[in-house]
């Protein structure tokens, strides 16, 4: 929108395939709580398709090179396009663990983040699937949305002892049992079944699976990525490769759609300043 606005020819590439598509609804966003993920980005596209520098393709970008005048970009239909300047708002990809039912559940009742999903499940029976230091903290941080909550470290918890204490300070159980499979009503959570046949009831399970990004172009192209795998970008999404801006997951450890968008306008923003910075 910010590029449209700008009077810039924009080609926006979109596969359709986003990371929250299973997502009842999208919270936390002013003007926009409660909405599904799906509303929220078909109103975005009418949005933006009113301005008329702005051209939409359902398609897959699949690879990228860097010409004298700018960057090329193949799409899996065999088109190629040019353009002096690109922005990835690619997002990542999760990689589920081996748990029957997990990969159903994800981002209904099995979730990443208490401020897009916490205020729905408080004061629920709650579980964190994870374990060592990265349990811990995630505990402190749920504790404030429930009291009935379990650590499921799917195998020997590896907590210092002060954790261990601390945790049962606050009431917080540490269950070690191997996890067998998600029993779940069309993604919404009923049991923890595990390995030895007993199993625990809950209604949802805090997560944090492996990801890795959607989109390889930005490392063919020789933008950096972060220890934590995300690509590297400056306050106003400049990747290491002059020309590429990123913005949004794929950036990001704060996953959420209003933090989407703000990124996104300062990309096409900034993105827009450097063709000033170019041209003039």
């Amino acid at each position: 929108m910010s590029l449209g606005r700008a009077l810039r020819k924009v080609l926006i590439i979109d596969g359709g395939n986003p990371c929250n598509k299973q997502t009842p609804h999208s919270h936390n966003f002013l003007t926009q709580d409660g909405q599904t993920p799906a509303a929220i980005a078909s109103l975005a596209k009418e949005q933006v398709e009113k301005y008329k520098t702005v051209t939409f393709r359902n398609d897959l970008a699949v690879s990228g090179l860097q010409t004298t005048n700018g960057f090329e970009i193949a799409t899996q239909s065999g088109s190629t396009f040019s353009a002096k300047k690109l922005i990835f708002a690619t997002g990542i990809k999760d990689v589920m663990p081996e748990i029957e039912g997990f990969s159903d559940c994800w981002g209904v009742s099995v979730i990443h983040c208490p401020y897009c999903h916490g205020y729905e499940y408080s004061n629920e029976k709650t579980g964190i699937l994870t374990n060592g230091d990265v349990a811990y903290e995630v505990s402190r941080l749920i504790s404030n949305w429930t009291k009935d909550l379990t650590v499921f470290t799917n195998g020997i918890a590896e907590f210092a002892p002060n954790q261990t204490q601390k945790l049962s300070e606050h009431g917080i159980m540490i269950n070690e049992s191997v996890i067998d499979h998600f029993e779940h009503n069309n993604g919404y959570l009923r049991n923890i079944v595990f390995k030895d046949g007993s199993k625990t009831p809950i209604t949802a399970i805090y997560a944090r699976p492996e990801f890795e990004q959607h989109c390889a172009i930005p490392e063919q192209l020789g933008c950096e990525l972060t220890e934590q795998g995300h690509i590297s970008v400056d306050p106003f999404q400049k990747t290491t490769i002059r020309g590429v801006f990123a913005c949004g997951d794929n950036t990001t450890f704060m996953r959420s759609v209003a933090n989407s968008v703000a990124m996104g306008t300062l990309a096409g923003v900034m993105t827009n300043k450097e063709i000033i910075e170019d041209e003039f």
